[in-house]
């Protein structure tokens, strides 16, 4: 049966009342499609009851929290911005594996909220997390491709119950939900930006440079794919983005050798987000974002574009 944006509306403000019942909840706003609507719902459902949080990690990408800001603001949502990018920042320093990377963050991410939450006197949790996540997070019989901060990376001794409104439906039916309750197109179109943010666009050990390099080199993909979109020279993919790898190759620059990192681009069509196809990016706007990255992101000397499905690799490097 085809999903019904308008059918499932109602059902989910039900549940959401009854999850909560009079207590205070509060919700993650990243600003993504999915949170966002996770939001809307709850202020529909719970209005005089909900706190909703901004999270800096560190790990957003260019002007994302003034971007997180306005389009909470066009969507009529409450947000208040907490600022905690050094905590995050120095509790992955020197961690190299993806997976404890995740972990990190996700129990970050809950200590933050409890924090919050006892200055707010909340008891419930409401997270935005949708079918992907846990189904790639493992349990349940099921092999863990990679945890999802909301899921894999939740601490098991959490003071709050979780409200997880979303959690059976897939990225293209939240969108059509986004557009059913009035987001603005930016929201329930915007590509898809991982809870842990630029943290797994950053290959192997995290540092201050290679988080300047990525989210620069990520503001640089974007904003030449969404021109080369808009001018209709090629479809605009389901996510596109920039990574940073750990090893650094050697360039020339004039007469001299230099030793600079390689950034990977990668662009993905999806419907679900659970398999992808690369994307055929028109060699003009393929070299215009490495012209810009080589020349306007110092640290890199090397730019590639990542041909590979998912599966077998993923849509984030790590």
């Amino acid at each position: 049966m085809a999903f019904s944006p308008s059918k499932f509306i109602p059902g989910a403000v039900e549940d959401i009342k009854k999850s909560v019942g009079s207590d205070r909840c509060i919700i993650a706003v990243s600003g993504g499609v999915d949170s966002m609507v996770a939001a809307a719902l709850a202020a529909r459902a719970v209005p005089s009851q909900l706190a909703c949080i901004f999270v800096d990690t560190g790990f957003m990408r260019k002007n994302e929290t003034k971007n997180v800001e306005e389009a909470a603001r066009k969507a009529g949502i409450p947000l208040k911005v907490v600022e905690e990018s050094e905590r995050f920042i120095k509790k992955l320093e020197g961690v190299s594996d993806p997976e404890q990377k995740r972990k990190i963050i996700g129990e970050q991410f809950i200590r933050v909220f409890e924090e919050a939450a006892k200055k707010e006197r909340v008891k419930v949790l409401i997270q935005g997390t949708i079918a992907p996540d846990w189904i790639e997070s493992g349990g349940g019989g099921r092999q863990t491709i990679k945890s999802h901060h909301n899921v894999g990376g939740l601490p098991e001794n959490i003071e709050l119950r979780l409200c997880e409104p979303l959690r059976e439906l897939y990225k293209h039916e939240v969108r059509m939900l986004g557009k059913e309750l009035g987001l603005p197109r930016h929201v329930f179109e915007r590509q898809p930006f991982p809870g842990p943010g630029l943290a797994v666009r950053i290959v192997g050990e995290i540092s201050r440079e290679k988080l300047e390099i990525v989210r620069d080199a990520c503001a640089i993909v974007e904003e030449e794919i969404d021109n080369a979109s808009a001018s209709g020279r090629m479809e605009r993919p389901w996510q596109y983005f920039a990574a940073v790898l750990p090893s650094k190759t050697v360039g020339v620059a004039g007469d001299e050798r230099i030793y600079k990192y390689t950034v990977v681009v990668r662009a993905v069509g999806s419907l679900d987000g659970m398999t992808a196809n690369f994307s055929l990016i028109p060699h003009d706007v393929l070299s215009s974002i490495s012209t810009r990255i080589t020349n306007e992101v110092r640290g890199v000397g090397r730019v590639t574009y990542d041909i590979t499905n998912k599966p077998p690799s993923t849509i984030e490097m790590e």
